[in-house]
């Protein structure tokens, strides 16, 4: 069945149920009503995955191993890798008709440096240049604009082994090497580039905590692995540091080389909180800034300042390396636009005795407790608390703080267990309450230039596998087709996008894939 014919068949069963005297009706909460002609004209709207959460064919078509490849590998995910995922290599002329059929108007995607220079650098893969470059037509002839991410988590596994990834400098070169190639064989047709996803969590997740790729951290600070190598104290700086210097010289040779032809814009992307101090005591007060500084500013004052905060370099001292004149001079205003993911908030307790520990990470540096503003402890939730004032709030915030910079939502979404369920009402909430959130950001003045829900596809999740997702579709793993089947929150996004007034009204149906005729 198509997609196409999926959501006729959505539509028809939502109808159809509105006028049924056993259908419940749900109000959650109070949103004013809003359509797209509230939004500028452009702005822009979409969805988005990633190459390892999307693609399979790991070893297809010369593709070489990533870090997140050898991370999946290695038994974190209980034996769930992305050697398959979505099979996105395989079905994108199909997920770019359903991009289509949805009415997205952008769409976000990263490419798989290993797929595209399998030995990291050095000659480029035609066969991965080849599928990138028709992904990149498909989008346009259907009207759908690119947003490319040059680094999702995948360093080139041969990189890594060779000289420690992005713990050594030589990693800034090979990296602006093959974004030079990107901006080469799709910049004619990409106009939006962001460097890494979430530099902040790749740094913290991969170098001092160990929950992602590539699982580096040190006792006693690993999380949900037991830590075998790494240095938690320094390693995330380092690292961090190394990314900056090569998003800045990637920006720099898109301005110098490509920019007056291609017209195009290079950022970068963070995970941001809303932080709320826990008391209105001092303490807590000073905390939540604190906070701030070490998961924004840590990466957005090189580039709006050009050197780190303050209160981050007093209290990481030595451990933090420092920016050259030159370096500093090069990072400063190497932004065209600053990426946020964005889910839920917390938060913040001063907690001045974690700087007295003899061995100190990040989140001790910062000399503060987190705390689930749903009040809950598990490290993965089962589903975010509905709180869109954080949005409006973090927005707000990098307007005052950092000279209100242009922003792409990039990430927002509601997290549920993979059930199979298409009737997910709570995403609906979600987003209804967050885009309207958004709406009231920008009549305040924020210079918001787009927002893309998280994600397209029930995907192969950083935090999570297969056993949670964010997906606007529902993707069945048990069909060896893969089939996908949208959600009810596929059908509210895409009558947003196509003009209608939408309300956080919900019927109440027991909607599944078994609803929808078998195309076999």
């Amino acid at each position: 069945m198509s997609i196409s014919v999926h959501l006729l068949v959505l539509s028809l069963l939502l109808v159809i149920g509105s006028y049924d005297d056993d259908v419940q009706f749900f109000v959650y909460g109070v949103v004013d009503e809003y359509r797209r002609d509230d939004f500028p004209a452009e702005f822009v709207f979409g969805s988005g995955t990633s190459a390892y959460q999307v693609e399979g064919a790991v070893l297809e078509d010369g593709r070489s191993f990533s870090i997140w490849d050898t991370f999946a590998h290695s038994g974190y995910y209980n034996g769930a890798n992305g050697d398959v995922a979505c099979d996105g290599y395989h079905k994108y002329k199909e997920d770019i008709q359903l991009i289509a059929d949805t009415g997205l108007e952008a769409y976000r995607f990263s490419i798989s440096w290993s797929r595209l220079i399998p030995n990291g650098r050095g000659p480029v893969n035609v066969m991965g240049l080849q599928f990138y470059n028709d992904f990149i037509n498909r989008l346009i002839a259907n009207g759908i604009q690119p947003h490319v991410t040059l680094h999702h988590d995948d360093l080139p596994q041969i990189l890594e082994d060779e000289y420690g990834g992005w713990l050594s400098r030589k990693s800034m070169k090979d990296f602006v090497a093959y974004a030079d190639v990107c901006f080469r064989e799709f910049g004619d047709r990409v106009l939006h580039w962001t460097s890494f996803n979430e530099a902040n969590v790749f740094a913290l997740g991969g170098y001092d905590m160990g929950f992602s790729p590539p699982g580096r951290c040190s006792s006693p600070f690993g999380v949900f692995i037991n830590c075998s190598r790494g240095d938690s104290t320094s390693e995330p700086y380092l690292a961090a540091h190394h990314l900056l210097l090569a998003h800045a010289s990637a920006v720099r040779l898109y301005r110098e080389k490509y920019k007056a032809m291609q017209h195009g814009f290079v950022g970068i992307n963070v995970l941001s909180y809303w932080f709320e101090p826990y008391t209105n005591t001092t303490e807590d007060v000073k905390a939540t800034e604190r906070a701030n500084d070490f998961y924004l500013g840590w990466f957005l004052n090189p580039l709006v300042n050009g050197d780190y905060p303050e209160i981050v370099k007093k209290n990481a001292g030595n451990r933090i390396p420092s920016f050259t004149k030159i370096e500093s001079e090069r990072v400063k205003g190497s932004f065209d636009f600053f990426g946020i993911n964005h889910y839920n908030n917390f938060y913040v307790k001063d907690n001045p005795s974690s700087l007295e520990t003899d061995i100190r990470d990040v989140n001790a540096d910062m000399a503060a407790t987190l705390i689930s503003a749903d009040g809950g402890s598990e490290p993965l939730p089962t589903q975010f608390p509905v709180t869109p004032s954080g949005l409006q709030n973090l927005l707000n915030y990098l307007k005052e703080e950092y000279g209100n910079p242009p922003i792409y939502i990039h990430e927002n979404g509601q997290v549920q267990a993979r059930n199979g369920t298409l009737m997910d009402t709570a995403r609906v909430e979600y987003l209804h309450a967050y885009i309207g959130a958004l709406l009231d950001a920008l009549r305040n003045g924020s210079n918001t230039r787009g927002y893309f829900a998280w994600s397209l596809l029930d995907l192969f999740e950083l935090l999570g596998g297969y056993n949670i997702g964010y997906g606007l579709y529902y993707v069945d793993l048990d069909d060896k087709e893969l089939t996908r089947y949208p959600k009810l929150s596929a059908h509210w996004y895409a009558n947003f996008l196509k003009g209608h007034n939408v309300t956080a009204i919900i019927p109440s149906l027991n909607l599944t894939k078994d609803s929808f005729v078998s195309s076999h």
